[in-house]
């Protein structure tokens, strides 16, 4: 397994496949690209199925145990079943959707190899959800939350962005989870360095303080210093990487563009790396570089001074190919 300069291992990658989506999430930040999302239609530089199975393939050899498909919305590429099918039997493969193409789907992606779905799901409320995803697709994607269910595809966790459009939603949200033991929650911290709008930001760690006092059971998750909430039969999770050291130490991601291009790390695009034309010798390539110039982005390449986060310059130049 490839490690990088601070000692941690790369042992998952997230693959867009994609940045189409049906949905325009008003705090959507594409994987860190920003709002480049394309229209419906399938693009030409979007990574073949063969593109995506060849890169997995190579990182596989470096001990690679984890993939997860995001997009834009990923269940647009009408050949996800056959890039999981064709996913190396050693990974496990995760998918992040929305849900609405889950109907009608759920069982064959099972089938072909997918062992766990993240749902974004933002309120429990359509006028609410409509609101924030500028959809009229709520009762779609609770058809495809329990599509999952169904297929097995269990317990199927809510992503939920939370922000001040949504912090209202939180304690139902939470009280949905733990009346189902099918589901969990996943409260992700609102990032304003990639979507902008830092106006919508709140203070995570009210969320904390609420979720310490309801919960009946809480433990640490090594990755990332994680906290988990246990409230009835639900778990919930924060995701809370803004201004976090402790979450950047412990990322052991590399992120595949839907163009091609190896992510180091999700707050940069300064450090994209084309891999060229998909050969498996350029792919194990760049895929070396990208971990070797891998550097924690709070704590290393963004430092306090005056208890203001800053650039650390020594960071600013590393060697890439921008797309």
């Amino acid at each position: 397994m490839l490690e990088d300069d601070f000692g941690r291992e790369v042992s998952g990658v997230r693959v867009s496949l994609t940045d189409r989506c049906n949905f325009d999430c008003v705090y959507c930040h594409n994987e860190g690209l920003g709002d480049t999302r394309g229209p419906m239609d399938a693009q030409d530089d979007e990574m073949t199925a063969d593109e995506v199975v060849r890169f997995l393939e190579v990182v596989s050899e470096f001990g690679v145990g984890k993939v997860k498909f995001t997009g834009g919305e990923p269940m647009l590429r009408g050949d996800l079943e056959e890039i999981i099918e064709r996913t190396p039997d050693s990974m496990e493969v995760s998918l992040t959707t929305n849900g609405t193409f889950l109907p009608g789907r759920a069982e064959d992606l099972k089938e072909a190899g997918l062992e766990r779905v993240n749902v974004s799901q933002d309120a429990l409320d359509p006028d609410e959800f409509a609101e924030i995803t500028k959809s009229g697709a709520y009762d779609k994607v609770i058809e495809g939350v329990e599509a999952a269910l169904d297929a097995g595809l269990d317990p199927v966790k809510l992503n939920m962005v939370v922000f001040e459009h949504t912090a209202g939603y939180v304690e139902g949200m939470v009280d949905h989870v733990a009346e189902n033991s099918g589901l969990q929650l996943q409260l992700i911290e609102y990032m304003p360095e990639l979507t902008g709008r830092p106006e919508w930001n709140i203070d995570i760690e009210r969320v904390h303080n609420w979720l310490e006092e309801k919960a009946d059971r809480v433990e640490t998750r090594d990755m990332h210093n994680r906290r988990r909430y246990y409230v009835g039969q639900g778990m919930v999770e924060i995701v809370d990487p803004v201004e976090n050291p402790h979450f950047c130490a412990n990322c052991h991601r590399v992120r595949v563009t839907h163009e091609g291009y190896l992510k180091g790390c999700l707050n940069r695009n300064d450090d994209l790396r084309s891999m060229g034309e998909m050969s498996k010798e350029e792919i194990r390539e760049t895929f070396r570089e990208t971990v070797e110039n891998r550097v924690p982005y709070y704590g290393e390449y963004m430092v306090k001074e005056d208890d203001e986060w800053v650039v650390n310059d020594e960071y600013i130049d590393a060697p890439v190919t921008h797309p």
